[in-house]
């Protein structure tokens, strides 16, 4: 994600002083199989307005203004936000079964549209078929450069429960003062501090007989 976002560095050049240079709202959607097997997760991202405006501009979409996209521009708009996932990128979702990373297979664009002035993407981050028992999930962008904020959890097999734990802002600002100052650009920088402002889900699902 932060790929993308340095992409459009001339274009935000006045925030550059500032973290997180966007603010993102999240949906999650899980996916099974016919087994009940979790076989990926759907990523809605709505942007905030203001990036919103800036990817129009800087793509030369919506000509005239009234944030509705033909046809050809939301094709154009498909996976904007993936363009630039270089090797290693892992993106901004991370799951652990049992304490140990779960592997995320590259995104897939689905959908892109603007709502209300906002647009709003989705991709599929794919994982190989597994029971899904106890999973804890943390969708963040590394680097802060982005600000994720958790709204929607759906899809999760009966039998499954999720527990949100909403990111303590003020503790990881506190954290980031320790490390040399929320308004120093080289924190960020050299430190991956979006884990300290990163929401969390932990799922628990019956496991069958």
């Amino acid at each position: 994600m932060r790929n993308l976002f340095l992409s459009l560095a001339l274009v935000t050049a006045p925030m550059a002083q500032a973290h997180p240079h966007v603010f993102v709202d999240v949906a999650l959607r899980f996916l099974s199989d016919e087994q009940g097997h979790l076989t990926g997760v759907e990523v809605t991202w709505s942007y905030d307005d203001f990036f919103s405006l800036l990817v129009l501009e800087d793509r030369g979409l919506d000509a005239d203004g009234d944030m509705i996209l033909t046809d050809e521009e939301r094709a154009s708009l498909m996976g904007f936000d993936l363009e630039y996932w270089e090797p290693g990128f892992e993106g901004a979702l991370f799951l652990y079964e049992a304490g140990h990373k779960v592997h995320l297979g590259r995104p897939e664009a689905t959908h892109a549209e603007m709502q209300g002035g906002r647009i709003v993407t989705k991709h599929i981050r794919p994982v190989s078929p597994r029971d899904l028992t106890e999973l804890t999930v943390r969708p963040y962008d590394p680097s802060y450069y982005g600000a994720l904020d958790l709204k929607k959890i759906s899809g999760l097999p009966e039998g499954c429960d999720a527990e949100v734990l909403e990111a303590d802002t003020q503790a990881a600002n506190a954290k980031v003062e320790e490390l040399g100052g929320v308004g120093m650009e080289a924190v960020y920088d050299e430190v991956q501090v979006g884990i300290f402002y990163a929401d969390e889900v932990r799922i628990t699902c019956a496991q069958s007989s």
